[in-house]
């Protein structure tokens, strides 16, 4: 999120300040621990990394092996239904006992399904390719998670299967019963609605295909090329007609080995562009069959990352607890292009890029906390973010809100693609369109979306113009005080024809829904406030939150707001009764309202800057103890 000043003036950060060495880290909304410096740490990616953490309760996290913003993300699934299991939207949760398979894409952290995509089970006995036969149950006590590496032992077919991962390939070393027959299943029909699957043999060693899915992604394209350490022997094919495909195509199959006193080691390159695209990053980034090497290469990527920040000081479950918060940042975005720089665009075509193509960009969660770290310890990958979000804008008319695999959901709310922009800009990463980005901010922000129209024309959306409307006209005013001040920064200002039409004075709109009567932002209808008030109440008018969630949302007005509230006096009160009041809310179910301090929910975005506003009011020993 885009710091602002006292005055509500943005920040500018001197280029020559983000190589200094990174003492501390205290942005609005960024929660580390309070003492960080830039060092060596011995080996974190194994020793204080948990991929666990996250994977019960609503965490949406998966366990399995991936580098620092692959595209692969290999891991267990034991949730297939990806429609109708919440808790399970990342393909596996914690809670469970059965997995299906090793699927080679996933999601970390979304409350919404996908991906999961080309699934791999070791069996043994008859070749089936019925999953409620394949799938083997499994004891915790087996299963071992670390950056970079997954293992567990398989208790149907007696397998211990180990997971690792390159940036676009996806490594499986299978150690099977020596007396025992190997069988391989690999089916396409996993998770998502299948519109297209392909199956083919290039020769006993090698299988290639393709899986076209429709699911929060409308259109996914995946193209997969397989190699095996052993040939197989024979193979049963699946058959699948398909409702909205080509003709029946192969959609599943299981392979068969010869006993071996070997593991079988699996090798599976990934691209959104094509077959051969996936065959050259498998023969790029793998071209040797030394399972060890990989992972001790992707346990040395997480290491890197990791090591950029040495914490000095806490427990050792603190640490442990930083770290895996600290890996989690780095699963996504995911790397996009393959490695001749081809990659698939908004447009659905295919495109080259000099630079590095990312995807995942779930902006309404992200542009808060995640991206203003990054621009500190990554400013040459938020550059390249920056870079794709231009694309987009290119292929598609508009910047990014929430996009997956080359698909825009539409999911969520603002233009937050904007914050990212001007927060990079501010803190003197450039390399990008400068004048493009201006347009493309302009333009996402004068389309049609859902209550822009009402907001041009009244200042605020109405209950009744849209959903969420007091979220929306916040988060809107937030994203054009970022346009503004980008546009006031911005090296091309004196260009006449992009000059932002009237974006200051958008940014102020906040001011039309706040109730000093009340103190609170409130929803209003046919001019007038919608009757009946009460904070504690989540409803539609509010984006998975209720009036206490998002009442101080004027980052970038937060001068102003202190004075609504009767200077720093008065905002301090009202800090101090939001975090005592009582936990409870009224009205709709929210699962994602967790995490509360009276009702400061850090389980959901809206309430994550509120701590640090004890900083604006002279208490920083409030935002120590809260922090």
């Amino acid at each position: 999120m885009m710091s602002f000043n006292a005055l509500g003036t943005p920040r500018a950060i001197r280029p020559s300040a983000l190589s200094a060495p990174l003492r501390e880290v205290a942005f609005s909304s960024l929660m580390l621990l309070s003492s960080v410096v830039v060092s060596q740490q011995t080996n974190p990616a194994r020793d204080l990394v948990n991929p666990f953490v996250g994977t019960g309760g609503h965490g949406h996290t998966f366990p399995g092996a991936c580098v620092p913003n692959g595209l692969v993300q290999l891991s267990p699934d034991t949730r297939p239904d990806g429609y109708n299991e919440w808790d399970g939207a990342s393909g596996y949760h914690y809670s469970d006992s059965v997995i299906h398979g090793f699927s080679h894409t996933h999601l970390s952290g979304t409350g919404v399904s996908d991906l999961c995509d080309v699934l791999l089970m070791p069996t043994v006995g008859k070749p089936t390719t019925d999953p409620s036969v394949y799938r083997s149950s499994f004891r915790k006590a087996t299963e071992q998670a670390h950056a970079g590496y997954y293992a567990v032992h398989l208790d149907g077919p007696d397998v211990r299967a180990e997971l690792t991962s390159t940036q676009r390939v996806g490594v499986h070393r299978y150690t099977f019963p020596k007396a025992d027959t190997a069988r391989l299943v690999i089916d396409l029909r996993h998770r998502d609605q299948l519109l297209e699957g392909l199956f083919e043999q290039v020769s006993a060693t090698e299988f290639v295909g393709e899986r076209r899915s429709s699911s929060w992604a409308r259109d996914q394209r995946l193209f997969f090329c397989i190699q095996l350490s052993e040939p197989t022997t024979g193979q049963l094919v699946e058959h699948q007609k398909l409702t909205h495909g080509r003709a029946p195509r192969n959609t599943a199959a299981v392979l068969t080995f010869k006993p071996s006193s070997e593991p079988l080691i699996v090798k599976v390159g990934i691209s959104a562009v094509s077959i051969e695209g996936a065959r050259k990053n498998l023969e790029a980034e793998v071209p040797h069959w030394d399972f060890d090497k990989v992972r001790t290469e992707a346990e040395a990527a997480w290491n890197a990352k990791l090591n950029k920040i040495k914490v000095e000081g806490g427990t050792r479950e603190q640490q442990r607890i930083f770290y895996t918060a600290l890996y989690h940042c780095y699963v996504a975005p995911y790397l996009f292009n393959d490695v001749d720089g081809r990659y698939r665009g908004m447009d659905g075509e295919v495109h080259h890029a000099d630079h590095d193509v990312y995807t995942v960009f779930s902006l309404w969660d992200t542009f808060r906390a995640l991206h203003p770290l990054m621009t500190i310890l990554e400013p040459d990958m938020t550059r390249d973010w920056i870079r794709t979000f231009l694309l987009h804008y290119q292929q598609g008319g508009r910047l990014p809100v929430w996009e997956l695999w080359g698909n825009e959901t539409d999911c969520m709310i603002g233009y937050h693609s904007v914050s990212v922009i001007a927060d990079a800009y501010l803190k003197g990463i450039r390399g990008f369109d400068e004048k493009l980005a201006l347009e493309a901010m302009v333009a996402s922000a004068m389309r049609n979306d859902p209550g822009l129209n009402a907001y041009r024309t009244k200042g605020y959306i109405s209950s009744e113009d849209e959903a969420e409307s007091v979220s929306r006209t916040l988060e809107y005013a937030y994203d054009d005080a970022c346009i503004a001040t980008y546009h006031s920064y911005c090296v091309i200002r004196t260009v006449p024809a992009l000059a932002p039409p009237g974006f200051g004075e958008r940014s102020r709109s906040w001011r039309h829904l706040y109730d000093p009567s009340t103190g609170f932002f409130r929803a209003r209808r046919n001019g007038g406030f919608v009757p009946g008030f009460d904070p504690y109440e989540v409803n539609f008018n509010f984006t998975e939150a209720n009036a206490w969630h998002y009442s101080l949302f004027v980052p970038q007005h937060i001068e102003a707001l202190t004075e609504l509230h009767g200077g720093q006096p008065g905002l301090e009160a009202f800090l101090d009764r939001l975090f005592a009041a009582t936990s409870a809310t009224s009205g709709r179910e929210q699962a994602d309202i967790t995490g509360l301090i009276g009702q400061y929910a850090h389980g959901n975005e809206p309430s994550h800057h509120m701590a640090y506003l004890y900083n604006r009011v002279g208490r920083p020993d409030q935002t120590r103890t809260l922090v």
